[in-house]
């Protein structure tokens, strides 16, 4: 292999883990939601709501400020979701694509120059207004792993990212641990299974569904911000460009598994990488709008062939979807 080919590659890996760290904290969060038997469709909102909130808290106080605050928002949508859907009852499809709108209807909102001026001013007299009129903020530094960065393909795809990126597949390794190696997780996996089951047993099947609902919200929120910050530095309205429902087919890909989900999370970041690539290289340069149709083709013919191969016996909770009343 010639080092022009190497390095391409390399780029392509790299940024192919990068694209995909959206697609990881987002699908990783809705893996436990969907665990407990609560259907999210409102990550696309959510993740635009994390987004706004990481354009107007970097802007005002810095990167970390920016995390912290698109984790919160993430976590009042996510208590939104579970009061409707869990205590009231609701259908979660109806809940979950209300929220989607309700985000991405405030982010816009938000997003505006006037308003975001207004926003700056009131969080942080000493920004200049002139900021929020250009809709960029500095971008997350790399944090290169001593000697790990040195390693040929693997230093650079890797150990050379910013720290959301480690931050994504050490959440995913947390997350697949208390899943299946705790008792919680197994209390939760129950309650996703047989809710009723597990409130004989004990287990308090309301408040199991809010945690893991408020937790994958507010892991969405973070994938919003890392998106911003991260990965695309300036706000545009409609940022998140369906990457939501994405995450949320991901999770089908990954049979409901935070460890498999690094692995679909990536293949589809490559897949975003190459419609930016491959015009490139002089393939679909006249027809630029099929080559950013790849990601969505990518995700429909992958669930067909998921669905053949398991002859439409997905391994999903049994209860997903499904409200839980004591009284039933």
């Amino acid at each position: 292999m010639t080092v022009e080919s190497l390095s391409f590659l390399e780029a392509i890996l790299a940024s192919a883990v990068s694209a995909g760290t959206i697609y990881l904290i987002a699908s990783v969060g809705e893996c436990i939601t969907e665990r407990a038997g609560v259907i999210n469709l409102g990550l696309e909102g959510i993740m635009a709501m994390g987004a706004i909130t990481s354009f107007i808290l970097t802007l005002a106080y810095g990167h970390l400020a920016a995390i912290l605050g698109a984790a919160l928002v993430g976590a009042v949508f996510g208590l939104l979701h579970a009061f409707l859907s869990v205590s009231l009852r609701l259908n979660q499809i109806v809940v979950g694509l209300a929220i989607t709108w309700l985000g991405l209807g405030l982010s816009g909102f938000m997003g505006a120059p006037e308003v975001a001026r207004e926003l700056l001013k009131s969080i942080n007299p000493a920004v200049p207004a002139f900021l929020a009129e250009l809709k960029q903020a500095p971008r997350l530094p790399e944090l290169k792993i001593e000697p790990l960065n040195s390693l040929p393909v693997l230093g650079r795809v890797l150990f050379s990212q910013n720290i959301l990126v480690h931050a994504g597949i050490i959440t995913a390794l947390i997350l697949w641990f208390i899943l299946t190696r705790t008792r919680w997780g197994l209390s939760l996996r129950s309650v996703g299974e047989n809710p009723a089951l597990a409130d004989t047993a004990g287990v308090n099947v309301f408040a199991v569904r809010y945690l893991a609902v408020i937790l994958g919200s507010s892991l969405a929120g973070v994938a919003g911000a890392y998106l911003f910050i991260g990965y695309q530095p300036f706000w545009v309205e409609d940022l998140t460009r369906s990457r939501g429902f994405i995450a949320v087919s991901l999770v089908i890909l990954s049979s409901w598994s935070p460890l498999r989900a690094i692995a679909a999370a990536y293949l589809f970041g490559g897949v975003e990488t190459l419609q930016f690539r491959i015009p490139l290289r002089g393939f679909g340069a006249e027809t630029p709008q099929l080559i950013m149709m790849l990601p969505y083709v990518i995700t429909i013919v992958t669930l067909i062939l998921i669905s053949l191969a398991s002859r439409g016996r997905l391994p999903a909770p049994a209860a997903l979807g499904k409200p839980y009343s004591r009284e039933e």
